[in-house]
């Protein structure tokens, strides 16, 4: 079995939501950021924990997992958040830019499908802040199905944390091939 896709969310994960006072972790560092297409004028102001980029390379160097980044950030993620973060350059699952107005438009996370398609059979684990009950679901029909899949679910106003990592390497650790390994 192939290393297991870990799929990155950046927003409610590596940038959390400001809470109800408009305020971010205080471990959170501003960062001025121009995705493509933007006016240089009109930046993009994003709050990064700088532990996150040594917590992700240490399990990113483990082998035991393939990085992509599955965001609405698109290739920009690669461009502008990982090296902020002091990560390598990361592929990303090329998601639509679909007019929606709710992230849930079938009661499901709007990247799903997507996700889905692009995976194929392969196993992952996905780190998001904004799954649903069909989500999670959907992720243990697959691994019923034989296909080992995970989500991981930070909450959007605190960020990714050291146990989520913790669960991914114990969950990856955990499966067959990596204990071939």
């Amino acid at each position: 079995m192939r290393p297991p896709y870990l799929l990155l969310d950046i927003d409610g994960v590596l940038i959390p939501f400001p809470d109800a006072g408009g305020s971010t972790p205080a471990a959170h560092a501003r960062h001025d950021v121009v995705p493509a297409g933007r006016n240089t004028d009109d930046p993009v102001t994003v709050w990064l924990d700088p532990a996150h980029g040594p917590m992700l390379m240490d399990v990113i160097s483990t082998g035991l997992v393939t990085p992509v980044w599955c965001t609405s950030w698109r290739q920009n993620a690669t461009t502008l958040i990982g090296p902020l973060l002091g990560l390598p350059p990361l592929p990303h699952v090329d998601l639509p830019r679909p007019q929606i107005t709710t992230s849930h438009p079938n009661g499901y996370l709007w990247k799903r499908d997507h996700v889905d398609a692009w995976l194929a059979d392969a196993p992952a684990v996905w780190i998001d802040d904004d799954f649903t009950g069909l989500d999670h679901a959907w992720a243990a029909e697959r691994t019923a199905k034989g296909t080992a899949t995970l989500l991981v679910q930070p909450d959007p106003r605190i960020g990714l944390q050291p146990e989520h990592l913790t669960e991914v390497t114990t969950w990856v650790s955990q499966l067959p091939a990596a204990r071939a390994a």
